[in-house]
Formats: structure tokens, C-alpha cells, sequence
């Protein structure tokens, strides 16, 4: 009777340990589930997240010039007015003949200043040539290589004068040129709606006072020089 207990007993032991198996591997599966649908949900929100990130990096940072409209942008399409225009002629022209006559005063002038004002030429003249082609070459403009007859002209007198008549030629010719080309400045900068010409207009304004302002300190220009300029530049 005992030994028929104990049977029972080890029987009933044995299925309580089945069914806990059983519930315990339950348990894990739910468990297992319930992971992977988190790491899932996870997964996917991070891609999403990764997609939106994407797609607004290659509408700020894809190729260059295009929006996410497929438009384009940038210098190429800032307004480029007629007058823009002539206005990066203009400045690539002087420095076409401002250059070799600054380069004249060292050879042909007697006076310090007079090489001084050269120098101060042949630098700012250069910087800003290397400006104009280049916002040229964005903008699509194209410029000269000559200067005008006139400015021809001019080097050619240069080029025939020595000494003090060089020295006075020079101071009126490039003061008389440099007042009516800073007028010019001043209206493009007031009027115009592109930056680069904006940031041109700047930095030829900044050129053509310094370049002024050393020719006057010379103390050769003619008060003839400073009427023709009033003249020229005085509203009509």
C-alpha cells in the first residue's frame, strides 16, 4: 500500500514538472515575441528616421545648383541687369590700361609720389582684375580683352611723356578717370540686386577712393580736373 503511494506520489510530481515546463517555455516564447516586435518597431523607426535625414540631405547637398523642386540655385541665377553688365566691363577695362600706366610711373615719373600713386595702382588694379573674371566667368558675363580707344589713347600720351610732364599728365588723366568711374560705382551699388556685383561695387569703391587719394596727394591735380569731373558727374 505504501509502495502504491509512493507510486502515485512520483507520478503526480512528474506531471507538476511537465505542466511547469511547459509554462516556463510558454513564458519564453511570449517573451522571445515580445522582444522582436520591439527591436522591430525599433529597426523601422530608425530607417524612417534615416530615409527623412536622407532625403533632406540631398535636397540641401546633392548636385550642385539644384533644389529639392529640381529647380536650380546659387550665383548662376542671382539677376544680372544690363548695367551689371557694363559695370564688370568697365572695371575689367581699367585695369586693362591702369595697370601699364602704373608700371609708367616707375619708369617715366620723377616724383615719389607719382611712383607711390603707380604702385598703389598696379596693387589694387591687379586684385581687382582677378575679381572681375572671376565674378564674370559666374555670372556669364563676357569681358574685353583691350581697353577702349580712348583708354589707349591715354597710355600712348603716358607712354610719350618723361619727368615732371609725365608726372602731371598722369595725375590729371588718372584722377580725372577714377572721379568719373567712382559716380558709376556708387549708382550700380545703390541699384543693383546681385550680391557678387554688391560685393564687387565694395571693393571697387574701396580701389578707386584709395587710388584718389594718392593721386591728390601728389599735389599736381588742376582745378580744371576736379570741373571736368563735376561735369561729367552732375545730374542731367
Amino acid at each position: 500500500m505504501n509502495s502504491n503511494r509512493h507510486a502515485a506520489g512520483s507520478q503526480s510530481s512528474t506531471r507538476t514538472y511537465a505542466i511547469i515546463a511547459v509554462l516556463c517555455a510558454v513564458v519564453a516564447a511570449v517573451v522571445i515575441a515580445v522582444r522582436a516586435g520591439d527591436d522591430e518597431a525599433a529597426a523601422s523607426q530608425t530607417t524612417a528616421g534615416q530615409t527623412q535625414h536622407g532625403t533632406g540631405h540631398v535636397a540641401g547637398s546633392g548636385t550642385a545648383g539644384q533644389t529639392a523642386s529640381g529647380g536650380t540655385s546659387g550665383p548662376a541665377e542671382l539677376p544680372v541687369t544690363e548695367v551689371d553688365r557694363t559695370f564688370l566691363i568697365k572695371v575689367r577695362q581699367a585695369g586693362l590700361w591702369e595697370i601699364p600706366a602704373g608700371r609708367l610711373a616707375q619708369t617715366n615719373g620723377s616724383s615719389e609720389a607719382v611712383k607711390r600713386a603707380g604702385d598703389h595702382l598696379l596693387d589694387g588694379h591687379s586684385k581687382l582684375d582677378q575679381l572681375v573674371r572671376e565674378d564674370a566667368r559666374i555670372l556669364g558675363v563676357k569681358l574685353p580683352n583691350e581697353a577702349t580707344e580712348e583708354q589707349q589713347g591715354f597710355v600712348r600720351q603716358l607712354e610719350a611723356a618723361k619727368g615732371e610732364e609725365f608726372d602731371k599728365l598722369f595725375a590729371n588723366i588718372l584722377r580725372s578717370t577714377h572721379g568719373k568711374i567712382f559716380a558709376t560705382i556708387g549708382e550700380v551699388r545703390a541699384a543693383t540686386q546681385n550680391d557678387l556685383i554688391r560685393r564687387h561695387a565694395r571693393q571697387a569703391n574701396q580701389t578707386v577712393m584709395d587710388h584718389m587719394e594718392v593721386l591728390e596727394d601728389t599735389g599736381l591735380v588742376d582745378a580744371s580736373t576736379f570741373a571736368e569731373i563735376e561735369k561729367a558727374v552732375a545730374p542731367k
